[in-house]
């Protein structure tokens, strides 16, 4: 991984450390706010520390550690920090939504003060995710995925009649999600053949007459299953097998019951 922002001028006004603070293992409330801090522009700052060359060179590289089989760049939220780490090397100091969006697509995490009594704090990289795309787009991790033990029949029944009437879809999977915080929600899994704006309008269409017989209450939401970063997508990929699928001319009867807690998130005590 390459660092590949120059050094910015401008001083952090310290949000992401006093947010640091708050964080305890179990508090996600606490964690969700560091993660706003570290997507604020220019209040987000961190000190990436680099294992080669100088910030702003093609050769440099941030360094790199290994947590409950999970990696990180390692990174610092302050010069005073920076100076308490004994870090002798070169750093670039970056915002957070710029080093979310370099790290995040090599499924590397960010650990915060890793030189700090107790270890510091990791953001996974489904949650630098989070942070480079938008926090609200995206449920707050860790998940808990499940079969759905809601009956509603008549709702997959005729998603699955319009699907077969939209050319655009292969396959629909389905999945409970349980977020961290907030409610937790139905999420459909669309597995498309043609993702052109006419198609995705057709699959658009495909939703909005199908929902109105969901119940009252009941959140419903979309996943790409296309998208190899959404931790939904890749649990259902895994898990669930299609209630819907076209090329086997019928919808399978029998998904699968295999439930898993914090698919794609390290265990609560290396990353919370």
């Amino acid at each position: 991984m390459k660092g590949r922002y120059k050094v910015s001028a401008s001083i952090a006004t310290g949000q992401v450390e006093h947010m640091l603070r708050q964080v305890t293992p179990g508090r996600y409330d606490a964690y969700e706010a560091l993660l706003r801090a570290l997507a604020t522009p220019s209040a987000g700052q961190v000190w990436m520390l680099l294992w080669h060359g100088q910030a702003g060179s093609p050769d440099a590289q941030y360094g790199n550690m290994e947590v409950d089989g999970h990696g990180y760049a390692p990174c610092v939220t302050s010069a005073q920090e920076l100076s308490a780490s004994g870090w002798n090397r070169s750093y670039e100091v970056v915002d957070g939504v710029d080093v979310a969006r370099t790290l995040y697509p090599d499924h590397y995490g960010l650990w915060l003060n890793p030189h700090a009594p107790g270890g510091g704090v990791g953001i996974p990289w489904l949650d630098l995710r989070r942070i480079a795309t938008g926090l609200e787009r995206q449920p707050a991790g860790p998940l808990r995925l499940s079969e759905p033990g809601i009956e509603i029949p008549q709702f997959y029944a005729l998603l699955a009649q319009n699907a077969h009437r939209t050319p655009a879809v292969r396959t629909l999977r389905r999945a409970w999600v349980q977020p961290a915080l907030g409610a937790p929600y139905l999420a459909i899994g669309l597995d498309v053949y043609d993702a052109s704006p006419p198609a995705v309008d057709s699959v658009r269409a495909m939703m909005q007459q199908s929902i109105g017989v969901v119940p009252d209450g009941l959140p419903v939401s979309t996943v790409a299953m296309s998208d190899e970063y959404d931790p939904v997508a890749m649990w259902m990929r895994a898990q669930a097998r299609p209630f819907y699928d076209r090329e086997a001319h019928a919808p399978a009867t029998s998904p699968s019951q295999a439930p898993a807690a914090g698919y794609g998130y390290p265990p609560a005590h290396g990353g919370y």
